[in-house]
């Protein structure tokens, strides 16, 4: 019911042509949790490496250079985290808008636990133990990487929370690189567009805006019968990693439906050989 409300009110696109920006993985089955790693190589001719020591979510943090950033600006612990994911550990801490909370609670029952996807815990006990990541490079056969798989599961339970593709991407509307976000689920996918911003004191800013199609924020997409429909949605990120006056890298990351704050959550990331 929910792909056939996307196909009514989003646009038809071309993932093939002019839409090829919108094209992430997608998974066959309701349950995703991390299968559709095997079949998101398989489609670009790749291979899945998993457990491999020093996987990172980007090869190298360098490919967001662009008119607008430079990583040079940018604390060499971000750059790490990015380039060493999987030697990162991480603790988070959720705080909800109590208007949106139960929204929150409904999708993570009915919807993110049981498919295994998008479920951002409620409840502040839920992540006391951490966060546990698991990064699977998606690599081509010449050995480049082509992207990465980042699989967080609570550490308590060792419940899905996120199930994310990572890679850098080029809008058509720009020439700055963004970190393009995909959450595969079953027939189609939601995708977030982040534009990178270097602070004056070292710290890493990453954007989803508002604005046009085909511009930084957040999209949707279902696909059926090869047929496949995408609209932005009015979900906006913002994401501050910085290291704070004792060393330790940290992470802000706001949620807001439209200008609303939904949800705030907290990283501790913590490195370890």
């Amino acid at each position: 019911m929910t792909r056939a409300f996307w196909r009514v009110t989003g646009r038809r696109i071309d993932l093939a042509g002019d839409q090829a920006w919108l094209n992430a993985p997608m998974h066959r089955e309701s349950v995703i949790g991390d299968t559709w790693l095997t079949d998101a190589a398989a489609a670009i001719g790749g291979r899945v490496v998993r457990n491999e020591p020093g996987a990172g979510l980007l090869p190298k943090f360098a490919s967001l250079d662009g008119p607008q950033f430079r990583s040079a600006d940018v604390h060499p612990d971000i750059r790490d985290f990015y380039e060493h994911t999987s030697l990162w550990r991480m603790e988070v801490w959720t705080a909800w808008n109590p208007l949106f909370q139960p929204g929150g609670n409904l999708v993570a029952r009915y919807f993110g636990r049981r498919v295994q996807q998008l479920a951002i815990p409620t409840r502040p006990l839920e992540t006391a133990h951490g966060m546990d990541s698991d990064v699977a490079a998606i690599l081509a056969p010449d050995g480049r990487q082509l992207g990465a798989g980042w699989i967080r599961t609570l550490r308590s339970t060792a419940a899905y929370v996120y199930s994310g593709y990572y890679r850098v991407t080029t809008l058509p509307e720009t020439t700055q690189p963004s970190v393009h976000v995909s959450f595969p689920l079953e027939s189609g996918n939601v995708q977030v567009f982040l534009r990178p911003r270097a602070l004056t004191d070292g710290s890493l800013e990453l954007l989803s805006t508002r604005g046009p199609f085909g511009t930084d924020g957040a999209y949707l997409a279902v696909s059926r019968n090869g047929i496949a429909h995408a609209a932005r949605v009015p979900l906006h990120e913002t994401f501050r990693l910085y290291v704070d006056d004792d060393g330790v890298l940290r992470t802000d990351h706001v949620i807001r439906f439209r200008s609303a704050v939904a949800v705030r959550l907290h990283y501790k990331l913590t490195r370890h050989e």
